[in-house]
């Protein structure tokens, strides 16, 4: 789960290495716990780029929309397994919700395809 002041790597090309996420959109929250927004994989969040790449297409104090594409936190699947990953990454879309960059390093989830980010799952090396 990333919540507001999460920080997040940024798992593409644009020269953002991490990120801090503002704010999330459309997520969901505890029921009967806190009532702060929770992103998880295939969530829209607010960030702002804390830390790029010199000569990149992002620089530092960049406000950007971004989808997560991986968690440390385990989410469950329909038949039962869970999926986790070692850190939690984004990657940096534009308003109409296709990739900024023009490759994905590293795994995403297989959830993505259910939140229709098609681009996105043919542009990584591995789909989990």
């Amino acid at each position: 789960m990333i919540q507001p002041e999460s920080r997040v790597d940024v798992a593409d090309n644009t020269g953002a290495k991490i990120a801090m996420v503002i704010h999330v959109l459309k997520g969901s929250t505890g029921r009967g716990k806190f009532t702060r927004k929770m992103a998880t994989i295939g969530d829209r969040v607010v960030c702002s780029v804390k830390k790029a790449m010199p000569g990149g297409e992002m620089k530092a104090g960049t406000v950007v929309q971004g989808v997560v594409v991986r968690t440390r936190f385990p989410v469950r699947r329909s038949d039962g397994s869970y999926v986790k990953f070692d850190r939690s990454a984004i990657v940096l879309i534009d308003p109409e919700g296709n990739p900024r960059g023009t490759r994905i390093f590293g795994a995403v989830a297989r959830e993505l395809r259910e939140k229709n980010y098609m681009k996105i799952v043919s542009l990584a090396s591995e789909v989990v």
